[in-house]
């Protein structure tokens, strides 16, 4: 084998794992997100919980938007 195919076949086991550990992200994050959701619909009414609630949330599940930079 070349060592032209060596590195083709190389550059190719990459590109597959970089594309594998992308999906686990996305599947991770998407259980992730949904469990944070859930937390606040536990939490009691109040004005207080509702504060939290809302910050639970932002924080919980705005990490996907900066995944891609």
């Amino acid at each position: 084998m070349s060592e032209k195919e060596k590195n083709r076949r190389n550059n190719q086991k990459k590109c597959n794992l970089q594309k594998r550990l992308i999906d686990y992200v996305v599947y991770a994050y998407n259980h992730y997100a949904v469990q944070i959701i859930k937390i606040p619909e536990q939490l009691p009414g109040t004005k207080a919980e509702k504060h939290t609630s809302s910050q639970i949330l932002r924080s919980g599940t705005s990490s996907a938007g900066g995944y891609g930079n």
